[in-house]
């Protein structure tokens, strides 16, 4: 195992990444499985049961760290708390107030759309869009690429895009499990 790294080491150190929001899915897959090898108890099976426990943790760290990684949304909350600037989406619901009319529009639509599947596909795809919108919008706040060169600001602003973002995700669920039911 990397010696160099220990437990509380950031996800991105440990796996070789850069700090920041754009990442290379098939990059951090390998950086993943090279790790979880490294890692895996079976390999320290001749050094005991204490070097096997070890392994467990890192292998536990590591799968959870991917986990962050790989999804976009997860990783967009990771760097934002990293940064200093909490998402809170639980206790924080503040939104701008175009995106809360959008919110209120997309509610009654779903509710007035019944069992229309074509209202609800195509409902479902708006969503869609708006989601890589917010992805595009948190890569632009975290990746410095809207002028804010301090990581701090850039979180705090990355923030309100993130909440806007799992709002959409959870929305964008409940219009899938609708069609999910209509098709059974």
């Amino acid at each position: 195992m990397a010696p160099a790294l220990n437990l509380q080491a950031s996800d991105f150190e440990l796996f070789g990444l850069p700090e920041q929001f754009a990442q290379d899915a098939s990059a951090i897959d390998a950086q993943w499985k090279l790790l979880l090898r490294e890692a895996h108890p079976d390999r320290f099976a001749a050094q005991g049961a204490a070097a096997q426990r070890v392994a467990m943790q890192w292998a536990v760290r590591i799968n959870e760290a991917h986990k962050r990684l790989k999804d976009p949304l997860q990783r967009a909350v990771y760097l934002c708390e990293r940064w200093g600037a909490a998402v809170n989406a639980e206790v924080n619901t503040a939104m701008p107030a175009d995106f809360l009319m959008q919110q209120m529009a997309w509610r009654e639509e779903l509710e007035d759309a019944g069992n229309d599947l074509d209202t609800l596909d195509d409902l479902l795809q708006r969503t869609r869009t708006a989601r890589q919108q917010r992805l595009t919008q948190i890569a632009a706040c975290l990746d410095g690429g809207d002028g804010v060169a301090d990581s701090h600001q850039r979180a705090v602003q990355a923030a309100g895009h993130v909440r806007a973002l799992m709002f959409i995700e959870r929305f964008s669920s409940e219009i899938s499990q609708r069609l999910a039911q209509l098709d059974a």
